[in-house]
């Protein structure tokens, strides 16, 4: 018996293969692997409480890893800053290290935005050759999108 929560899965893997977007396959066919053996009711919740967090480690060790091999040293950082393009870097990287840190908290008390969030950057590879940078950022700027729209609202009620 196919549930609505598998077929919310093929759906998602259909929209995945149409955009070419490896790390939703992949995603899906980990959730998929993980039902058709029936682990959900055991890794689901780990994965769940833990998986934003094992994510981010992740994603922090894959940027650190240059740093690791030698490749930026302090005299690579010590040229950068002579470039405004540069600080351009260090703020932008900053602002959304920032905002991910509110993404991460919305995901975690709105875990049903995260299927809106897919679902757009889905719909933003497919239909404008978009990039697939991660719901976690996308959070973040929804998160400040909405305390912008409430702050507003606030004003005219």
């Amino acid at each position: 018996m196919l549930t609505s929560s598998t077929l919310f899965l093929l759906i998602l893997l259909g929209l995945g293969f149409i955009a070419k977007n490896q790390a939703i396959l992949i995603a899906v066919y980990i959730l998929l692997g993980i039902k058709l053996f029936k682990l959900d009711d055991k890794v689901f919740p780990f994965l769940e409480a833990k998986g934003l967090f094992i994510g981010v480690v992740i994603i922090t060790v894959a940027v650190l890893v240059p740093i690791a091999t030698g490749e930026i040293g302090f005299s690579q950082l010590l040229e950068s800053i002579k470039s405004y393009y540069a600080w351009i870097a260090l703020l932008a990287g900053m602002f959304v290290a920032y905002v991910a840190k509110d993404g991460l908290n919305l995901l975690a008390n709105d875990p049903h935005l995260t299927v809106a969030l897919v679902l757009g950057t889905i719909f933003a590879v497919v239909f404008f050759q978009g990039v697939a940078v991660g719901p976690l950022i996308g959070a973040g700027i929804a998160y400040l999108a909405m305390q912008a729209v409430d702050a507003v609202l606030k004003l005219f009620s």
